[in-house]
């Protein structure tokens, strides 16, 4: 797909304020560690993996997405009564139904012509909800919109290191596949797009391709 008239005129972003580094849940993991004489270091040393971060206990993903939907609005000069369009597209979500992006949307303060709903697509949500959005720029549907995400990864963490300790069937060659889950982290995003006679940027979304190769899916 090629674009004409689609510009992404900002970029918004929250992070999380709680830094947790691999050596910590590393050491929470310790009944695991001295039960299979384990050396903490491991985590960093196959994934590459210092630190990352985790919102407060209880922080919703709808309240970190509008965190980082303030601040693209506010990068963009434009107000959230201004957008026609918003898609929220993390994996996390307040709940599953309603939608999460009504949350979003009420926080905002959008206007009730402001379509909104969810898209899941793991870790390409994002970039499925901005072609989305361009779609509808391009087909003259909308002028603006917005796309944001809230990812909260600490509660698959915590449940990750509580599984391991309690699982004693584990070995030091299955802990391996246990490991991915360790390495996820938290953060909120948001990216406004707009009608290109209408960008102050002048940054151009020009095109698009996409494919897919579901043959692992399983994993």
């Amino acid at each position: 797909m090629k674009y004409q008239n689609v510009c992404i005129e900002s970029f918004g972003y929250a992070l999380p304020p709680e830094i947790v580094t691999s050596e910590e849940l590393e050491r929470q993991l310790s009944p695991l560690y001295d039960r299979l004489g384990l050396v903490v270091g491991r985590l960093e040393l196959m994934t590459g993996i210092r630190q990352r971060r985790f919102w407060h206990e209880g922080t919703l993903p709808s309240t970190a997405a509008t965190d980082a939907a303030r601040d693209a609005l506010a990068k963009a000069h434009l107000s959230a009564e201004a957008m026609q369009c918003l898609i929220h597209c993390s994996v996390s979500r307040d709940f599953v139904e309603p939608a999460t992006s009504t949350v979003v949307h009420r926080n905002l303060g959008c206007v009730p012509d402001c379509v909104n709903f969810d898209i899941s697509n793991a870790c390409l949500g994002m970039a499925t909800g901005l072609l989305s959005i361009a779609n509808r720029i391009e087909l003259g549907q909308i002028q603006y919109g917005i796309v944001v995400s809230g990812e909260n990864a600490g509660p698959l963490v915590r449940n990750t290191i509580a599984k391991m300790n309690a699982d004693l069937s584990l070995t030091r060659k299955s802990i391996k596949d246990q490991f991915a889950s360790l390495t996820i982290g938290s953060c909120a995003t948001a990216i406004v797009l707009c009608h290109r006679s209408l960008s102050q940027t002048g940054r151009r979304l020009l095109a698009a391709a996409e494919v897919a190769d579901t043959t692992a899916n399983q994993l």
